[in-house]
């Protein structure tokens, strides 16, 4: 298994929510991913890719769904996977691609306000 692009655009660990300033840093890694997930398409991408079987999918999977053409989808992918959202394992002369449930929880995490975060972990 050769997987490439991992987390290049990490989340920051401190939430804008918690109370206390976010550094310009962490802010600005944030703000990286979230522009990444901010298109339509790429939170189709998303979806698309966490409900097919094995949870992953190729270029070739997503172009009809999406109504996009190869190179649109994959530059939608590309930023996804820079973002750190999406890993890529080559097989072959095909890339598959697979969410980062790690970094979707992390996006989730932040943007929960810590009140509603301690009940949601009580439940």
């Amino acid at each position: 298994m050769h997987v490439v692009g991992t987390t290049k655009a990490a989340a920051p660990a401190v939430s804008p929510l918690a109370g206390e300033p976010i550094k310009r840093a962490d802010a600005e890694r944030l703000a990286g991913v979230l522009k990444a997930v901010a298109d339509p398409a790429r939170l189709r991408l998303l979806s698309l890719i966490q409900a097919a079987p094995e949870g992953e999918a190729s270029v070739s999977d997503l172009t009809a769904p999406l109504s996009l053409s190869q190179p649109t989808v994959s530059h939608h992918l590309r930023i996804l996977t820079e973002a750190g959202l999406l890993e890529r394992e080559k097989r072959g002369v095909w890339a598959y691609y697979r969410l980062v449930p790690s970094a979707i929880a992390a996006i989730a995490e932040l943007l929960t306000p810590p009140r509603k975060r301690a009940t949601r972990k009580t439940r």
